[in-house]
């Protein structure tokens, strides 16, 4: 190994990974309906750049997101607990614990909601591609992945958040 390169762990508790300290990348007033969130990044842990993976866990009342759709991002979940609700642009379905659902890039708008009494708990994987765009069918709001990894975010009229 050389000099100055950073260790990463062989293989943690996923349950024990720090979780993220911003709740949401959105400009309010979009970013304080992600509250009932919690995203645990794990595949930075171990120094992966070419997509994340997150352990998310959605408490009674929480999304996932905005509903949306990536135009270079394809976007996996697998349910680990719970029941959410995945609302797509296409209708909804009630998920259960085994069951998992593909978002391709340009594909159908999607988005969990926990809408029971329980936690909800996922495992959630996605590219990164640079210049990725995504549309928010629902809200004012469009985003662009720019080749910093950062997203910058606007009004659908182009004006800035």
């Amino acid at each position: 190994m050389s000099e100055g390169a950073e260790v990463f762990p062989l293989a943690i508790e996923a349950a024990a990974a720090p979780p993220r300290l911003r709740p949401s990348n959105y400009p309010e007033p979009f970013a304080t309906r992600m509250g009932r969130r919690v995203k645990q990044p794990l595949g930075e842990l171990f120094g992966l750049k070419n997509f994340g993976v997150n352990l998310t866990t959605l408490v009674p009342g929480g999304e996932s997101a905005l509903l949306h759709s990536h135009s270079r991002q394809d976007e996996f979940v697998y349910i680990l607990a719970g029941r959410p609700t995945l609302i797509t642009d296409r209708g909804e379905v009630e998920l259960s614990p085994g069951m998992c659902a593909g978002f391709a890039a340009n594909g159908a708008a999607h988005q969990l909601v926990n809408r029971t009494g329980e936690d909800v708990v996922y495992l959630e994987v996605g590219d990164r591609i640079p210049g990725d765009g995504v549309s928010y069918p629902v809200d004012d709001l469009q985003a662009v992945l720019g080749p910093d990894g950062k997203w910058s975010f606007i009004h659908k009229d182009g004006t800035p958040y």
